[in-house]
């Protein structure tokens, strides 16, 4: 449960965005967000009783995580929705389980079930049926290139996870994490954006939704999905983000959706399914 919640959530994060970077500089409204989602974070450990005393490898995840996950990875798929459907960004995000689980092999010799290498190949199999009736339909390169660098430093963050669920102080980890990448975009947005505003209700919907939701409860999700389980079974479930970006994207924006989406959806499903099932321990 805390997995489909994670990916339903995550997912969400792709339509609240298209609608953000619509009216509003995509490094500008970031560095917004996890301003206020870290400051809000922050409070919300102190009440909990949790310290600035975090672990060195907390540290570190927390300035790695930061950079990679909230400034360059949402940083490059914000500029790149101006350009592409939520639902290829989303689908491109998906593939994050294969590049994880082929890292920990090569620098954490982890090691791998047949039935789970099946699984994450299936999934890659059912994300191509995906992006297969996208790229026919048309769609913008750069844009693509983007949210596949994108995914890129999405991987290293979820590989500097490793160590930073230990020792406590979760939601505080949350919240530091928020302001590293605030911190980055706001200086990225200074340099690079000319800063225009066309505030309406969508906006200002779409901005409160994903601090509050994406932005705080989705991260201490993850956080907690990966103590539990482990990195390379949790971004199994990054999987279901083809089948929800697609179906929330149509559903709120209207974006397609079409049988060759429903299939990849399928394969992605099973895919996760057999990660799951080969990675259970003996009853």
């Amino acid at each position: 449960m805390m997995g489909l919640t994670f990916a339903l959530i995550w997912s969400s994060a792709y339509t609240s965005g298209r609608i953000i970077v619509t009216d509003a500089p995509p490094l500008a409204s970031l560095a917004v967000r996890f301003l206020i989602a870290g400051i809000l974070a922050v409070i919300l450990a102190r009440l909990m009783r949790q310290t600035w005393q975090l672990t060195r490898d907390q540290w570190r995840a927390t300035f790695v995580f930061g950079i990679c996950q909230n400034a360059l990875c949402l940083g490059l798929n914000f500029i790149a929705m101006q350009t592409i459907e939520a639902s290829v960004a989303a689908i491109i995000a998906s593939t994050m389980p294969l590049m994880v689980a082929f890292s920990g092999w090569v620098f954490f010799r982890d090691r791998l079930s047949g039935g789970a290498i099946a699984g994450l190949f299936a999934g890659v199999v059912g994300v191509g049926f995906v992006m297969y009736a996208r790229i026919n339909a048309g769609v913008d390169i750069y844009g693509i290139v983007l949210c596949g660098l994108g995914t890129v430093a999405l991987t290293i963050a979820t590989l500097a996870m490793r160590g930073a669920s230990s020792g406590g102080n979760l939601m505080m980890v949350v919240g530091l994490q928020m302001l590293v990448g605030a911190a980055a975009l706001a200086v990225a947005s200074a340099l690079f954006e000319v800063i225009e505003v066309n505030w309406t209700w969508r906006l200002g919907t779409a901005m409160i939704y994903t601090i509050l939701v994406p932005s705080l409860v989705a991260t201490w999700i993850w956080f907690a999905l990966v103590a539990r389980i482990g990195a390379v079974r949790a971004v199994t479930f990054h999987f279901l983000n083809p089948f929800f970006g697609v179906a929330i994207a149509a559903v709120l924006l209207g974006e397609k959706l079409g049988a060759m989406d429903i299939i990849g959806v399928a394969i992605i499903a099973g895919g996760i399914l057999a990660v799951q099932l080969a990675k259970r321990a003996p009853q």
